[in-house]
């Protein structure tokens, strides 16, 4: 038997309850990782959670919102509480959304900033109050495409172009310590959200993919969520070890 590229480590991935965050934590579990996962939903996260136990691997779920301050903290107190250290990072949560710039208005800029940017920060502050005093640890924020073709909701697209900046940021930070940061850049990638997004269902419709048809171009077929998870375990795993401040677009082609 091959042996397992994360055995003995702890992963906390946010927004586990669906699409590529199931992914990731199956994956991750099953290359021996113990995962802790995060959600909104009580329901879908306790069935995530049941799976992965029901394969034989170890997990826990933490209902929680990355807009809140106590819930990430807690988050991390439950992490510790049940595998004794984290060592890995991946913030997945966020909010799509197709929103024009004329109809989001300063609530929903709130809402979105606080949530794709504000939480991933909150978590990676409280990941590195493990990974500093050990010195070790690995921090992945899940961007998208959008945060260099800008092809979505006006807000949506500002914080995915922030979170690639945040990363370069935080890498930068952490340059002289065995701690790294990156991200991976998912472009159309079959999930809930996804599809929802091609059906004219996120908020906002569809109206702002009619006026960015033109400069967006899909050549090749659309990512599956493992595709995703594939992204984040090299990166979290020995194969990245030399990765650094790095945004790593998955996407099949699509976005070149």
């Amino acid at each position: 038997m091959d042996a397992q590229l994360l055995a003995g480590k702890t992963a906390v991935i946010t927004g586990a309850s669906y699409g590529m965050g199931v992914a990731m934590a199956t994956l991750f579990a099953q290359e021996g990782a113990n995962v802790v996962l995060t959600a909104r939903g009580k329901e879908k996260l306790g069935a995530v959670v049941e799976e992965i136990k029901a394969a034989g691997g170890k997990a826990i779920g933490v209902v929680a919102d990355t807009k809140s301050l106590a819930d990430t903290q807690r988050v991390f107190s439950e992490a510790l509480a049940a595998f004794g250290d984290v060592d890995i990072l991946i913030n997945n949560a966020g909010i799509g959304e197709q929103k024009m710039i004329d109809e989001t208005d300063d609530e929903w800029i709130q809402h979105v900033l606080d949530t794709n940017l504000a939480g991933p920060m909150r978590y990676i502050r409280e990941a590195l109050k493990i990974f500093l005093p050990k010195n070790d640890g690995v921090i992945i924020n899940i961007s998208s495409v959008n945060g260099a073709r800008p092809f979505c909701g006006a807000a949506y697209t500002a914080t995915k172009g922030a979170l690639n900046t945040l990363t370069k940021n935080v890498a930068m930070r952490l340059v002289d310590t065995n701690i790294r940061c990156n991200a991976v850049a998912p472009g159309a990638t079959i999930t809930p959200a996804h599809l929802a997004n091609k059906a004219g269902e996120q908020p906002g419709g569809a109206k702002m993919l009619e006026y960015s048809k033109h400069f967006v171009y899909f050549p090749g077929p659309e990512c599956e969520a493992m595709d995703q998870a594939y992204a984040c375990l090299y990166l979290a795993s020995k194969m990245g070890r030399a990765v650094r401040g790095q945004v790593l677009q998955v996407c099949n082609g699509a976005f070149l």
